[in-house]
């Protein structure tokens, strides 16, 4: 497998007062493309700070992330926008979908960001809303949506850029048993499907325990 996203000697460190927080201290791993890896901890570990730099929405104390051997903090803001629009899906806990927009507007949202046309832009929207299995669902604004189907509309959302790798921050976490295994298989077999690297967030260690590592 080849390298895709490679954290050194990374840490990060809050000042409150006269106090300094080390949230982060010297971490050190690699993501290959298309690995499955899930980072677990307790809730207050740092989980969600450390996905916050592998997306180059925060800045580390020290340290750096390489994606594709390059350093995503050497970027300068306009190109770690475009790296995450293009490069990066995120899902969070919270869907965050736009609650004025229809499912299908909301996944053709990163592509119009880009100035794709509306055209190419909802038809590749469309494809992905079937294979998340939201094909009938498509006109319906987020209010007409279940749990689970709002965090699958989101899925869509993630990957209708082609990214290399999508970041997800307790992707299951809000949703009942059901929804959450429906949603982590879901992820999974896109993963598969196609060979996005799949980087969660989670304190579940039974989802955890179902990645490559």
């Amino acid at each position: 497998m080849s390298e895709l996203l490679k954290c050194q000697a990374l840490s990060k460190e809050y000042n409150e007062g006269e106090n300094t927080v080390r949230v982060l201290n010297n971490i050190n791993f690699t993501v290959n493309k298309a690995e499955q890896v899930a980072i677990v901890g307790s809730s207050g570990s740092g989980k969600s700070t450390l996905l916050h730099l592998l997306g180059a929405l925060d800045q580390p104390s020290a340290g750096e992330v390489l994606f594709e051997q390059q350093n995503i903090f050497r970027f300068t803001d306009s190109q770690q926008a475009q790296f995450r629009n293009q490069s990066l899906g995120f899902v969070y806990q919270f869907h965050h979908l736009f609650s004025e927009l229809t499912a299908l507007e909301n996944v053709m949202m990163p592509l119009q960001i880009r100035r794709i046309p509306i055209k190419a832009a909802s038809k590749k929207a469309a494809e992905l809303l079937e294979k998340v299995g939201l094909a009938d669902r498509a006109q319906h604004k987020p209010s007409e949506l279940s749990g689970g189907e709002r965090q699958r509309v989101a899925i869509a959302r993630a990957l209708i850029t082609d990214p290399a790798c999508i970041l997800a921050d307790e992707p299951t976490g809000n949703l009942d048993y059901m929804s959450a295994d429906q949603v982590f298989d879901l992820l999974l077999k896109l993963n598969a499907e196609l060979g996005t690297a799949l980087l969660i967030v989670t304190h579940d260690r039974s989802l955890a325990s179902q990645m490559d590592r």
